[in-house]
Order: C-alpha cells, then sequence, then structure tokens
C-alpha cells in the first residue's frame, strides 16, 4: 500500500486542524462540543480550547461481530439508542439472539464509562444549542450515526459532526442526515481512519479523565468551562 500523502501526527494536532474549520462557532454561548470517547477526547479537547466552548462527551460503544469485532455491525448510545448497519446484518450467519447479547456486553461498558467520566453528574442540557460532535475518524460511520440519533432526540439547536478524517462516501452519506458535517481530509482510497494517523495509539480512560477536567480548568478562564447540565428526570 502506498504511503500517504499526509497524516495527522497524533489526535491533538488533528483536532487543531479540524477547529480551523470551525471557526465560525468561536466565542459562542449556544455552542457545545461533544467527543465520543476514547478516541474523539483528544481532537475535541483542542477544537473547544481554540473556539472557548464547553467540552463534555457523548458516550457510544461499536457493536462488533463476533470473531471479527474490528467490523461493526451497529451501535448502541446513551438512552437506548441501537443503530444497525444493516448491510453487514443481512451478510450474518447468526441471528437476533447473538446481536442482543453482543448488545447488552456493550451497554456494561457504556455504563461503566458513563461513571467513569462523569461520576454522577447528568449528562449536559444540549435542548436550544449548537453540539459539534466530534470524533477521530469516520469509516462506515455506524458509532457516529448512533451518537446523532441519540442526540436529535434532545432537541438541538443544529446537530454538527466533524473529524479530522473520513471515508468520501461516509461523508458524504452524512449530508442527508444531519446540519452540517466538516472533514478536515476524505482521502480516497480511505482504507482505515487509523492510516491518517503517525501516532493512532489508543486514548486511556485517564487520559479522557485528565483532559476533561484540564478544559474545565482553561475554560474557566474564558467564561465556558461548565455546560449547563440538563435536568433531573426523577
Amino acid at each position: 500500500m502506498k504511503r500517504p500523502e499526509y497524516r495527522f501526527a497524533d489526535r491533538r494536532e488533528a483536532g487543531r486542524v479540524l477547529a480551523e474549520r470551525l471557526t465560525d462557532y468561536k466565542d459562542r454561548d449556544d455552542v457545545i462540543v461533544l467527543a465520543l470517547p476514547r478516541g474523539g477526547v483528544p481532537v475535541a479537547y483542542e477544537v473547544s480550547k481554540a473556539l472557548h466552548v464547553p467540552l463534555d462527551v457523548f458516550i457510544v460503544r461499536k457493536l462488533g461481530v463476533p470473531g471479527h469485532e474490528e467490523l461493526a455491525m451497529g451501535a448502541i448510545a446513551s438512552g437506548g439508542v441501537r443503530v444497525m448497519n444493516e448491510q453487514i446484518v443481512n451478510q450474518l450467519w447468526f441471528g437476533p439472539e447473538e446481536i442482543d447479547r453482543v448488545a447488552q456486553q456493550e451497554l456494561k461498558e457504556l455504563e461503566r464509562r458513563e461513571r467513569q467520566y462523569r461520576g454522577d453528574r447528568p449528562p449536559p442540557d444540549v435542548e436550544g444549542k449548537i453540539v459539534i460532535l466530534i470524533d477521530d475518524g469516520l469509516a462506515t460511520g455506524a458509532t457516529m450515526r448512533a451518537a446523532a440519533k441519540a442526540l436529535r432526540g434532545l432537541n438541538p439547536a443544529k446537530l454538527v459532526i466533524a473529524v479530522p478524517a473520513a471515508s468520501p462516501d461516509t461523508c458524504e452519506a452524512f449530508r442527508a442526515e444531519v446540519d452540517e458535517i466538516i472533514c478536515a481530509i476524505t482521502p480516497d482510497p480511505f482504507y482505515a481512519v487509523g492510516i491518517w494517523y503517525e501516532d493512532f495509539s489508543q486514548t486511556t480512560d485517564d487520559e479522557v479523565r485528565e483532559l476533561l477536567s484540564r478544559q474545565q480548568f482553561e475554560g474557566a478562564q474564558h467564561g465556558s468551562a461548565q455546560p449547563k447540565l440538563a435536568p433531573s428526570r426523577q
């Protein structure tokens, strides 16, 4: 395979490049950046820092095909949303019971991450806000699609998807699903997200918590430290 003509040094650099495409949203009190953990958080941290807007996480888990976990058959998100890739599902050799088993397994991890990153703090209130939803890249788009569907139900004023690297076909497909999509680079052929990074090492839970904490401290100096929280539903 030929070496890509351009690669980001790491996710943090990718975030700085992506932020240059989002300057229309700088210094606005109706904007919030939401990251898909874990890999989307370093990207989103740099965007949030450059735009002077709040940062939080929106947790989604990919549903991998058993034995071929890198192949996404769908995804789940907070709020009980499940989105399936029908093209993949129609080719599976097992039934809905196995899909449910995988979904339940991933739900446990989703709930664990919510406790890890947010503790008892409720999710941010995005109603009437411009939400910039960020990940480190888009391949099939299953994870991002689940996140977008879940967020739509929370009534944001505008939903923007922003990623450093994406498959051109996937980037184009999202134009009909969200208000705006920004893909910094759309190489063809795309191969995989990690190809477009020099360093694509796994982002850890500790790094996610550290970046969220750092953004709150830095954001306080710009008046954007803490997003408004959703009201209790008790």
